[in-house]
């Protein structure tokens, strides 16, 4: 008790001494601060400042980046955040702040600027467990917001030796297991199946989607390590055939009969059933986006009732194809896979992800949601930058294509920003 009257004392004796000289102090850098939150630029208004050799950010700005709800107390000029049982209280002038109702001595302190309240980034983001880095040679202030848990599914497809999913995933090559990856992989998409427009199930296929002979072998290594196990049924519209399917009663109830008997080797079923919807009218997309409705509806309906989940792997909404119904599908499925890639340019471009997160999460529950990432066209920053979108639109997870087109740099990514 005495030492922390003691520390408010002496907090309240700097706050004496800092008053007067906030509003001096604070400069602008000689360059424009650039600040990055889990690879993303930010931009803030109104920009940050160097205040007492410490960056200063407008704190509604930086607390809306970060999830973080925030109140302000006009009487006693004060400033609460909370986030997950983290409670941050901050007063404008003051050398101290409270953590948890815990005093906390500041090197700098909250300001008002231009009307502004401004608090000390480091000090906040930290707060909230991120890692902040200064890189001065580019004047970036560089925020790493904690691990969050969310799902990460992996697909799993044949390769060559250098491309090994088997290999990527257990870290030796085919039959040997070690731990590897498993610990940050929580399910496996195994695309090993594809369909014909008359319902047939085909476990080799001229799309290159093919079961491997030893399959049984890699369904058992996944389970000595709790990775989840999802059938993936790939079938594009090439000469309309997926849209001929669809189209078909009697295709329908064929396939849904061979789907539930091959699904019972696995814990679900993902349908990556790509190329819907190009360049049709209004009424070809109302029909298309129908037909799919209703397969869907009566597969998740059997697969519900024999105890397993159904995952959909679409196009996003901002790409060209536009044969999918989001808010439909995404009552019927337990998770959404966003195809949020093959934009043109690589690394993928994150305003366009960006946009198709936010048009997805604005009909379907973000918790059913997995950002799905093409590994090979992202460096590490940038994959970082898709994993930031993930935790700040609280999605589910996210889905990469595919294993065995990760470098370790990559994974050293997914184990910094993930939690299985």
């Amino acid at each position: 008790m005495r030492r922390l009257l003691l520390c408010l004392m002496i907090g309240l004796f700097l706050a004496g001494l800092m008053g007067t000289t906030a509003y001096a102090q604070e400069r602008e850098m000689p360059g424009r601060i650039n600040l990055m939150l889990d690879g993303m630029v930010l931009d803030f208004d109104p920009a940050p400042v160097i205040h007492n050799a410490f960056t200063m950010l407008p704190f509604r700005s930086v607390a809306e980046a970060l999830n973080v709800e925030v109140r302000w107390d006009e009487a006693n000029r004060t400033i609460v955040a909370e986030k997950e049982g983290i409670s941050v209280v901050m007063l404008v002038d003051k050398p101290y702040a409270y953590v948890n109702n815990r005093l906390v001595l500041l090197e700098v302190s909250p300001l008002l600027l231009e009307g502004r309240t401004l608090i000390p980034v480091r000090f906040f983001t930290e707060a909230f467990g991120c890692k902040v880095d200064w890189i001065p040679a580019s004047l970036t202030v560089k925020i790493s917001s904690p691990a969050q848990k969310m799902q990460v599914v992996a697909f799993y497809a044949l390769g060559d030796e250098k491309t090994s999913s088997w290999t990527d995933l257990f870290g030796r090559p085919y039959p040997e297991i070690e731990p590897g990856n498993t610990g940050i992989v929580s399910d496996l998409a195994l695309g090993w199946y594809s369909m014909d427009e008359e319902g047939n199930l085909l476990t080799q296929s001229a799309t290159g989607w093919q079961r491997p002979n030893a399959w049984e072998a890699v369904v058992e290594a996944t389970r000595q390590y709790k990775i989840y196990t999802e059938m993936v049924i790939h079938m594009t519209d090439g000469e309309s055939r997926l849209s001929d399917f669809l189209n078909n009663p009697q295709a329908g109830e064929k396939a849904i009969a061979a789907i539930i008997k091959e699904a019972r080797f696995y814990n679900g079923v993902n349908l990556d059933w790509e190329g819907l919807g190009w360049n049709e009218d209004s009424q070809q997309l109302a029909q298309t986006r129908e037909a799919l409705n209703n397969f869907v509806k009566r597969l998740s309906r059997e697969l519900k009732a024999a105890g397993l989940t159904l995952t959909l792997t679409l196009h996003p909404l901002n790409s060209a194809y536009l044969g999918y119904d989001y808010q439909t599908l995404g009552q019927e499925a337990d998770r959404i896979v966003i195809m949020a890639y093959d934009y043109g340019s690589k690394p993928e471009p994150i305003t366009l992800v960006k946009q198709a997160v936010e048009m997805a999460a604005a009909v379907v529950s973000a918790d059913k949601l997995l950002l799905g990432i093409a590994t090979l066209g992202e460096n590490p920053e940038s994959l970082e930058n898709k994993i930031g979108q993930a935790k700040k639109y609280k999605l589910g997870g996210i889905a990469l294509w595919r294993l065995g087109l990760l470098s370790s740099e990559k994974w050293d990514v997914l184990r910094d920003n993930i939690i299985k």
